[in-house]
């Protein structure tokens, strides 16, 4: 594999100023006509200042649109107030959201998971692909991303009960996030995900990363965002945007490749080639019990997505196990383990890819998936800096590598691939 340059900072990025509710600021107020004079016309402009401009050039934070007279108060609702809102209009009836700046280029799913929690991701998925939802009139797949400014018809749903959330299990969730966080500032939390924590929630499953979070809302309401996903199974560096800002940018630098991800596994066997390159499609296939897994695909073939991969072997056991470090470049569903399967080599404990027929772990390996998120280098959402965070081995691999004897400093070939 060629060469590749250090990791690079992402986009600069400069903070946006929240623009000035009209009438907070010092001086006293100029007298004020009649509300039902002033009906469909814009606050005025600051008071105290002789000579201020027009409040048509002037004025930000006033409502727009025909029917929408200023407020009383330029405060806005808080958050959670705008969420109780919005969730008793989801139950009562059809509802028509927009899509607010912030919340540009988000992804559907993960639009309406973020102004509805009370909704199961999986029922999400369910009423985007029926087609029970419209975006400007028109059918999304869950993956599409949105523009500011987009209108969301959303239909009438029934919320699943959730158990009410007591001070003692916020505080204890927010102990246990605190627990496994590697790093942490005001826009960005990166957390070190175990071993069999599902990182949203789905059929059956209760306990996940995205709940979890509900014990971190700030006092406008606003919870922090998973900006991508691990496999349950998979333990290792998981990103949060503590804001929609910092969600908007995070997920751009996934899409445009400057965030820059490590993949340990132990693989059965040892690839002949040390370092190479897996390129291949990959669709979602469904199984007769009625489960579904990824498979390698053709060019073409329905929901055929490309998906590359470098690797490179850092170290072995006889011929029977490897030590591969991965660089996805792409970021499909399951596609460093389907990729270690396509080519002979599968990550031990895998229930899904592992394919080799009469093969047993050796002694004392506990049968468990063999995949950490070693290490993630991600520009800073406000400066651009590089947030470089390394994760540990999860306490099984780390029994896997004592009895290897497989040394975690050793040099890591991967750090070289190239970027595409």
């Amino acid at each position: 594999m060629t060469q590749t340059r250090s990791p690079r900072g992402g986009p600069r990025q400069t903070s946006r100023k929240l623009a000035r509710a009209p009438g907070a600021g010092g001086g006293a107020a100029r007298p004020r006509k009649p509300a039902a004079a002033k009906a469909g016309k814009p606050a005025a402009a600051k008071a105290g200042k002789p000579g201020a401009a027009k409040p048509a050039q002037r004025e930000t934070a006033a409502p727009k649109g025909p029917g929408k007279a200023a407020l009383p108060s330029p405060k806005l609702p808080p958050k959670r107030v705008q969420k109780d809102a919005a969730t008793a209009t989801l139950a009562t009836g059809i509802q028509t959201l927009v899509v607010e700046p912030d919340e540009g280029e988000m992804r559907l799913d993960r639009f309406l998971s973020a102004r509805f929690p009370q909704l199961a991701f999986t029922h999400i998925q369910r009423i985007i692909r029926t087609g029970q939802l419209r975006v400007d009139g028109k059918r999304m797949k869950p993956n599409e991303r949105l523009a500011a400014g987009q209108s969301v018809r959303v239909p009438p749903l029934k919320l699943e009960e959730q158990r009410p959330r007591s001070t003692a299990r916020d505080e204890g969730d927010a102990e246990f996030l605190r627990s496994i966080t590697l790093y942490e500032d005001k826009d960005v939390l990166v957390l070190n995900k175990p071993a069999g924590l599902a990182s949203q929630g789905g059929s059956g499953t209760t306990r996940h990363v995205d709940g979890l979070l509900e014990a971190m809302r700030d006092l406008k309401g606003e919870k922090p965002r998973l900006v991508h996903r691990l496999d349950k199974e998979t333990a290792g560096c998981l990103v949060v945007a503590k804001s929609r800002f910092s969600a908007s940018v995070l997920s751009k630098s996934f899409r445009s490749r400057a965030t820059r991800k490590v993949y340990w596994a132990i693989v059965a066997g040892v690839p002949k080639t040390r370092q190479g390159r897996i390129s291949t499609y990959i669709a979602k296939e469904m199984l007769p019990d009625g489960d579904s897994r990824m498979r390698v695909a053709k060019h073409g073939d329905e929901g055929a997505e490309h998906a590359l991969t470098y690797y490179a072997v850092i170290e072995q056991s006889a011929q029977k196990l490897a030590w591969l470090s991965l660089k996805p470049v792409t970021g499909r569903t399951h596609q460093l383990r389907v990729h270690a399967a396509s080519v002979g080599h599968p990550i031990i404990g895998d229930p899904k890819y592992f394919n080799v027929e009469n093969w047993e772990l050796p002694g004392g390996i506990q049968n468990r998936l063999h995949l950490l998120a070693r290490r993630i280098v991600i520009p800073h959402p406000r400066t651009g800096r590089p947030i470089d965070v390394t994760a540990p081995l999860p306490p099984h691999m780390q029994q896997t590598f004592n009895l290897l004897g497989l040394d975690t400093d050793a040099y890591d070939p991967i750090v070289e691939a190239p970027e595409e």
